[in-house]
C-alpha cells in the first residue's frame, strides 16, 4: 500500500512545536511542584526546631525556678562539687603509708633513725641518725644511690627508673663518748626521690641492691631510735 503524507510541513512543524511545549510544561510543572513540596517541608522543619528549642528553654526556666525555690541550694550544689572532685584529689595526693615499708627495706640494720622528715612537694627526704660505723652509713648511702623502683599502673603498663635521683650526706660524725656501740656514728642524708614511688595510682616495688636490712633480720622496731649519748 502506498501512503502519501497530505499535511504540508509548516503543519508538521507545529505539531511537533506542541509536542515539545506540553513536554517542557509537563515538565515544569513536575520541578515546581516538587521545589514547593520541598520548601513546605523545610519550613515545617524549621518552626517544629524552633518549637522544640522553645519548650526546652521554658523547661530549662520551670526547673532552675524551682531548684532556685529550695532552701541551701547553694550548700547542696557546693558539697555536690566537691564530691565530684574526691576522686581527682585522691588520685593526686601520695601515698605515705609506703614510706615505713620502703626505709625498712633500704636501711641496713646496723643503722637506725633518729629524725625523719619529707616534703611531697619537693620530693625531698632528710634522714638523721646513729649507726655503728662509718662504714654503715657510707652502706646506707650506697643502697639510697642504687635502688630502683618498677611501678604499674591500671592500664598495666610498667615504668622503671633510679628511686632516688640525688643522695647527699650532709653531715657526719664520730661519738667516741658513747656507750651504745650502735651510736658509735652519727648522719645526716638528703635524699632526692621520683615521685612515682609515692603514686597512689600505681603499684610500686622497690629493687633493693642486696645488703643486710632492718627488713631481712624482722628487726623493724630497731629502725627508729632517739638519738643520744
Amino acid at each position: 500500500m502506498i501512503q502519501f503524507n497530505l499535511l504540508p510541513d509548516v503543519k508538521l512543524d507545529y505539531i511537533k512545536a506542541q509536542r515539545t511545549r506540553k513536554l517542557v510544561f509537563s515538565m515544569s510543572f513536575i520541578v515546581s511542584a516538587c521545589a514547593i513540596a520541598l520548601l513546605v517541608l523545610l519550613l515545617s522543619a524549621s518552626a517544629l526546631q524552633r518549637k522544640h528549642l522553645n519548650d526546652l528553654s521554658n523547661d530549662i526556666s520551670k526547673e532552675s525556678k524551682t531548684l532556685r525555690a529550695k532552701s541551701n541550694i547553694d550548700t547542696i550544689l557546693t558539697v555536690q562539687n566537691q564530691l565530684d572532685s574526691l576522686t581527682a584529689l585522691h588520685d593526686a595526693k601520695p601515698a605515705a603509708g609506703r614510706l615505713s615499708s620502703f626505709l625498712n627495706a633500704l636501711t641496713p640494720a646496723t643503722v637506725s633513725i633518729s629524725s625523719l622528715n619529707i616534703d611531697f612537694v619537693t620530693y625531698t627526704v632528710v634522714i638523721s641518725g646513729n649507726a655503728d660505723s662509718l662504714s654503715s652509713v657510707n652502706q646506707f648511702v650506697d643502697t639510697l644511690k642504687l635502688t630502683s623502683y618498677s611501678a604499674t599502673d591500671e592500664n598495666k603498663q610498667t615504668t622503671k627508673g633510679p628511686a632516688f635521683t640525688s643522695v647527699v650526706l650532709s653531715s657526719f660524725g664520730v661519738n667516741n663518748n658513747t656507750k651504745d656501740k650502735s651510736q658509735s656514728a652519727s648522719y645526716s642524708i638528703t635524699v632526692v626521690y621520683d615521685p612515682i614511688i609515692f603514686d597512689v595510682t600505681k603499684e610500686v616495688s622497690l629493687n633493693v641492691p642486696t645488703i643486710t636490712t632492718h627488713a631481712q633480720l624482722q628487726t623493724a622496731s630497731d629502725l627508729f631510735k632517739a638519738g643520744g649519748n
